[in-house]
């Protein structure tokens, strides 16, 4: 059940008893739900919004005749698919009036995640960063051609075009997102060090070894939705962040402590403060150096941090 809201298919299920078999649509959803959830937040970028799209899919999902559906997950990806598009457009809108950078909300991830290098890779702060640049039937056709492996005819069908047009779009994307995405396929070991090393320099306050762990073009975008202090425009070049970073850290209190963790996929760091979540650090790391730092304080981001959610292709 991790990673979703509730919805009608888990009472019904939760109130089965001894070896009684869920409804087979209840059956069908369940099994694919962690799927369907994945689906949903790539194209998205919030968690909350996916679970508002699980909710909708069961909802559409429970009032179709399973005897005329060939392939369940496909018709479940599609219904996703579509209700996902119907919220990326409108949640397009609400970006744009946004405070300060937008950021994708942080998940708190199991390690078999990592295991799955391709999926860890299309679920990165980083990457999801680059979809939020595709036009929503762009993006809906890399996540579900380039990550699910969806077959273009099945695709066709979720964003009502011609299997032809899908090609092209999947082209048109794909070259797209390569020109921006991350140079490389970085380890987790590898990107455990830089973190390391840089929560080693954070901690000390000592400036050099934060420069020695950035690249001389890292990028800080910091998330505080306006409700949380945090900067308000991309911060570029090593000097400049961290001489903010050592300004800021030395005004946190005492209290404060900063701990690893996995964030979609990936190493990263969460900075408690009295035991309460206050922000999540995420990191982009190429050779070696740390050339993205993405800081997520707005609180309504942060619920997702509490519990590992499950993530499937």
């Amino acid at each position: 059940m991790t990673g979703t809201t509730r919805t009608a298919a888990d009472d019904r299920d939760s109130g089965r008893r001894g070896d009684e078999r869920p409804d087979p649509a209840t059956e069908a959803f369940l099994a694919h739900r962690n799927l369907l959830f994945t689906v949903a937040y790539e194209m998205l970028g919030s968690a909350a919004d996916a679970e508002d799209v699980l909710q909708e899919t069961w909802l559409r999902w429970v009032g179709v005749d399973l005897g005329t559906v060939r392939d369940q997950r496909a018709y479940l990806v599609r219904i996703t698919t579509r209700q996902a598009l119907t919220r990326l457009r409108t949640l397009g809108r609400r970006r744009e009036s946004y405070v300060g950078s937008w950021l994708p909300e942080p998940l708190l991830t199991a390690p078999d995640v990592a295991e799955d290098v391709e999926l860890a890779d299309s679920v990165s702060m980083a990457m999801l960063l680059v979809l939020e640049t595709l036009a929503p039937v762009e993006r809906a056709v890399f996540v579900l051609r380039d990550v699910f492996d969806v077959g273009y005819d099945e695709i066709a069908e979720a964003v009502d075009k011609s299997p032809a047009a899908v090609r092209q779009i999947a082209h048109r994307a794909r070259a797209h997102v390569a020109a921006r995405r991350p140079r490389g396929v970085v380890s987790a070991a590898e990107t455990r060090s830089a973190l390391d090393a840089f929560q080693r320099a954070a901690e000390t306050g000592d400036l050099q070894s934060l420069l020695d762990i950035l690249a001389p073009d890292v990028v800080l975008l910091g998330d505080g939705g306006g409700i949380k202090q945090a900067v308000l425009r991309p911060i570029v070049g090593a000097d400049k962040v961290a001489r903010l970073l050592v300004v800021g850290l030395g005004r946190v209190p005492d209290t404060a402590s900063l701990w690893p963790t996995h964030v979609n996929g990936h190493p990263a760091l969460i900075l408690r403060q009295d035991g309460e979540i206050d922000t999540v650090v995420a990191v982009r790391v190429d050779d070696g150096l740390i050339t993205g730092l993405y800081a997520v304080r707005n609180p309504e981001k942060l619920s997702h941090m509490e519990r590992e959610v499950a993530l499937r292709r």
